[in-house]
């Protein structure tokens, strides 16, 4: 490996480590304010948001629609909602593999 290789992999490498420390710090500012009712969705309402989230997404550009609750429970209802998401979407990517047709043995 040449010196100017490693130059610009560790440029990157400096460059990236910039970046997430920089979000890092961005996020570790934001706050959800606190519910104003007793009632905020937890784990069943994140499930329900989570697998209608691509209908609320396209719903949202032409109305004033949210595609996730705001306030909510907290890690219950992020949980449901990745939950719901991922039975939508098909995140466990066992529809991606393929098995080989079988052969038909003589």
């Amino acid at each position: 490996m040449s010196i100017s290789s490693r130059v610009v992999r560790n440029r990157r490498t400096l460059l990236l480590v910039t970046l997430l420390v920089a979000a890092a710090i961005l996020t570790a500012c934001a706050r959800q304010p606190a519910a104003a009712s007793g009632d905020v969705p937890g784990f069943f309402s994140g499930l329900l948001h989570g697998f209608t989230m691509l209908f609320s997404l396209i719903g949202s550009i032409f109305f004033d629609w949210r595609i996730y609750a705001f306030p909510n429970s907290g890690w219950w209802y992020d949980l449901g909602y990745f939950f719901g998401a991922s039975m939508f979407l098909g995140a466990s990517g066992a529809g991606a593999r393929r098995k080989p047709p079988e052969t038909a043995k003589p």
